[in-house]
């Protein structure tokens, strides 16, 4: 195994701690609602929707210690927070402490949306980058599966209480993380860029590339980080292509209804017919599909490229959520829903989820990248907060908008889907095998 890859698996570990905390909550969603007794608006605004502020704060400031203190450093405070969330979570004895430590953890999902991308992007070559990018989305998916077979197996073991459980296994594996994300190097644009330290940059690039190939690839970052100016500011005129790329990539992945399916998987199963633990059993074929149609979306990425995967899961999108939304609506056999919810969940898999984060952190040209991941990132959680923060009211069967039937909520995500496919084939452009500093000539205009 040659040390680029090496370096990004680890990194990539962050994914997997990702998918796991944004998952592992469904299967303490019921239990810990029914413990404290809380209201619908107090379980979505606080316990549901609690780690995903924190993750919109995670990557909205997640660019500044990625800039100021480097890549790896911030890799690393990234496992400590999703340990102390892990351990504080399994332990709260009240739901605001709870909140807290979800909060603490949606702090680590956030910054690792943006750190990692932004890390691999700029250890790997233009050949690679996509599938090594793109085994962030691996590891997330991954921790996802593992956090749906991990909330079966341990359902009933702690009583009452396996929901601490549940929770608390999180911290093994953040563990494991902050151990080995010491060993990987600096981004070697980040030592070129910010701290001027040729001789470490070159020797890095020397991983990556040939000798010759290594000291021409760090000309050509120092020629295109002069061409910009010292204090670049995101927010203007010739970034304005990049920035509406990465806004309408991000909105339109959260209004495909994903984390809305992830978050609340065995209730919406519960509600199509299925008992708790059929509910729960089911969730890990959500995992599994969305593993395996993962693994082959970071197969075709370099390959197909990023405009015709997104092109493929958009399809997808549309058909699937439109034949959800007519089985709750027709109280169609729980089977038959199942089956849609899974090609949802495939279609997702090889299109948006193989896609966003290997976009975003290409676009970007390096002086400005993690200003720009974190503006991608932090539109893709706000709205994934805000989507998270509204749905217990139309979930609630008491209480909710639609009754007990939420039909017009998967009828809603098909419409955006259509929005997505004509954006995505007027707007996208191709970004497979192209150098990151190639793409910024190509991408702004100055």
């Amino acid at each position: 195994m040659n040390k680029t890859l090496l370096w990004s698996i680890t990194a990539a570990i962050a994914g997997f701690l990702f998918g796991f905390d944004t998952v592992v909550i469904s299967g303490a969603n019921q239990p810990v609602k029914e413990l404290w007794q809380l209201s619908p608006l107090f379980h979505g605004t606080f316990i549901m929707s609690m780690a995903l502020w924190g993750t919109v704060i995670g990557s909205l400031f997640g660019g500044l210690p990625s800039q100021y203190f480097g890549r790896k450093k911030t890799l690393f405070w990234i496992g400590i927070l999703y340990l102390v969330s892990a351990l504080g979570s399994g332990l709260a004895p009240d739901p605001y402490t709870f909140s807290i430590m979800r909060f603490i953890g949606g702090l680590g999902v956030g910054a690792s949306s943006v750190a990692v991308p932004v890390y691999i992007s700029e250890i790997a070559s233009a050949k690679s980058r996509g599938r090594y990018v793109a085994l962030y989305q691996f590891n997330l998916v991954f921790g996802i599966f593992v956090a749906f077979l991990s909330n079966y197996l341990l359902d009933g073991v702690g009583g009452s209480s396996d929901w601490r459980y549940m929770l608390g296994v999180e911290a093994l594996p953040a563990l494991v993380y902050c151990v080995l994300v010491i060993r990987v190097p600096e981004s070697p644009r980040w030592l070129l860029l910010t701290q001027k330290n040729d001789a470490e940059g070159l020797r890095i690039l020397s991983f990556i590339y040939e000798e010759k190939e290594a000291k021409k690839k760090m000309e050509e970052i120092k020629a295109a980080t002069n061409s910009e100016s010292s204090t670049e500011s995101l927010f203007q005129k010739k970034y304005n292509r990049v920035l509406l790329l990465a806004f309408f990539l991000a909105f339109f992945n959260q209004w495909s209804g994903i984390n809305f399916v992830l978050y609340y998987a065995p209730e919406i199963l519960e509600r199509s017919g299925l008992a708790t633990q059929e509910s729960l059993f089911s969730s890990i074929s959500i995992g599994t599909v969305n593993l395996i149609f993962t693994i082959i979306g970071v197969r075709l990425i370099d390959s197909l490229g990023r405009k015709q995967l997104m092109t493929i899961g958009s399809v997808g999108y549309i058909f699937s959520l439109a034949m959800v939304a007519w089985c709750f609506y027709s109280q169609a056999d729980p089977v038959l829903l199942i089956s849609f919810i899974l090609l949802f969940i495939a279609s997702h898999a090889i299109g948006q989820g193989a896609v966003i984060w290997v976009f975003i952190s290409e676009i970007f040209p390096n002086k400005v990248r993690a200003y720009g991941q974190s503006w991608g990132t932090g539109v893709h959680w706000v709205f994934a907060a805000l989507i998270t923060l509204i749905t217990p009211l139309f979930l609630d069967e008491k209480e909710g908008v639609f009754g007990d039937n939420p039909w017009p909520i998967f009828a809603f995500f098909s419409f955006m889907m259509i929005g997505q496919l004509v954006w995505t084939r007027l707007s996208m452009p191709e970004t497979k095998g192209v150098s990151l500093e190639e793409l910024s000539k190509k991408l702004i205009k100055t």
